[in-house]
């Protein structure tokens, strides 16, 4: 077991060093608010109203003992999760290295294609989406070859203030001017088989597949050889990066809820398509002024999501092939290697196979699915079986939540699979 990382007492500080050891949690943050958040958080809102908000709080709380022992697991041995899987067997290395693989090469292109869509509004001029993808891309590999961790961390921390600022003054502005449905309106019932395929997409991966948690261990692993880290500075950053999901979960709710539900309009089944929608939308309801400030909203909270899941996805699968060659150090050229192989073949994906783009998208969406209720269970094992410092081993209600999400993600994976293949 390699040395634990500093927890003792002597090494905590205050308020002021917490928030400068802000970090992996932020950047966790912004992998997670993407897709689940722009997406399917807004239009959770959209079709329900506020009848999934307890709901959505609940998923958030169910999971965070999986995501919150990547902090744990990290600070008490001084290795990473995926470490961890080695040890439990290298079979579990195994199926989370193919796994990561293909997650993130077809994230990858959709992340791109988003974020190259949302570009557009603010290009003086045409240009074909794979152009476009192709200069989000080169920003994002620029950014990480230049600094790695560092800038990263910087970009995160950045992306994530202008985020939540903007959401939270387009909400005010929504609120301000009341819910556009009519008062005799009635909203379907989330609560009915048809909705099964919705809930299942925004519950499971709200607010990320736990396979983040993983990397989120990397990113803090890497932040403990850069500077001091306690086991308190590392659990406050989690802590801010994971509560702060879940209220921008409810605050994109609340939008589409205020702005969107009730007013008759039609979705657009892909996800590009609704934040293209999303934008008009907003504009024409609370007024043409705010078109830009929407797709700053989106493209920043699309382009945060790319950059992490690059970045995270490319560290994830250089430490499997570390362990799985077992080499004793990580390797910066394979981690830029890695980082070049998942930009280039997503970029091939939008290139020559952009219609087969979703039901790849779907088949990355119900491996990381089925999947989630094991990487929870080991995650569990790793943390409650390891002599961890007594400030970082699990608590008595902490136990408790994590039975009771473990019961709720076996669950939830038996609905899916009665859903998607017996019924």
């Amino acid at each position: 077991m390699e040395k634990t990382l500093s927890t003792s007492p002597e090494h905590r500080s205050g308020l002021s060093q917490l928030i400068r050891s802000l970090g992996p949690g932020i950047m966790m943050a912004a992998a997670a608010v993407g897709g689940s958040h722009l997406v399917a958080s807004t239009k959770a809102g959209a079709i329900y109203g506020w009848q999934l908000v307890i709901l959505i709080l609940l998923v958030n709380l169910l999971k965070y003992p999986f995501f919150r022992a990547g902090v744990q697991y990290t600070m008490g041995t001084g290795q990473s999760l995926i470490q961890g899987y080695s040890n439990l067997g290298r079979g579990y290395l195994w199926a989370f290295t193919i796994l990561n693989v293909i997650s993130a090469i077809v994230n990858t292109a959709a992340l791109l294609l988003f974020s190259g869509s949302l570009l557009s509004y603010f290009l003086p001029f045409e240009l074909a989406m794979l152009p476009v993808c192709i200069l989000v891309l080169g920003v994002c590999i620029a950014i990480l070859f230049a600094g790695h961790y560092k800038a990263l961390d910087r970009l995160s921390k950045t992306i994530m203030t202008v985020l939540t600022i903007t959401t939270v003054a387009a909400l005010v502005i929504a609120a301000s001017n009341g819910s556009v449905a009519p008062a005799d309106y009635q909203a379907p019932s989330p609560w009915t088989l048809a909705a099964i395929g919705f809930l299942v997409v925004t519950m499971g991966w709200m607010p990320a597949p736990i396979e983040i948690s993983s990397i989120t261990s990397l990113w803090l692993k890497s932040q403990c050889k850069k500077q001091t880290v306690t086991a308190k500075s590392a659990l406050f950053d989690f802590n801010v990066g994971y509560i702060g999901t879940a209220i921008l979960a409810i605050v994109f709710v609340a939008l589409g809820a205020l702005v969107i539900h009730g007013s008759g309009t039609e979705l657009s089944a892909s996800g590009i398509g609704f934040s293209h929608q999303l934008v008009s939308i907003y504009a024409s309801t609370i007024g043409e002024w705010s078109r830009y400030l929407v797709a700053i909203i989106a493209f920043f909270c699309i382009f945060g999501s790319t950059i992490t899941v690059i970045d995270g996805y490319s560290r994830a699968i250089e430490e499997s092939q570390r362990l799985l060659q077992n080499k004793p150090e990580n390797s910066p050229k394979a981690f830029q290697v890695w980082v070049i192989i998942v930009s280039v073949s997503a970029i091939s994906i939008i290139a020559f196979f952009v219609k087969a783009l979703m039901p790849m998208l779907d088949f990355a969406m119900v491996m990381a699915f089925v999947t989630t209720p094991i990487f929870a269970l080991l995650n569990y094992l790793l943390v409650s079986k390891t002599e961890l410092p007594a400030e970082l081993q699990l608590s008595k209600r902490l136990k408790a939540l994590s039975i009771l999400g473990l019961v709720y993600l076996f669950g939830f994976l038996a609905l899916f699979i009665w859903w998607k293949w017996l019924m």
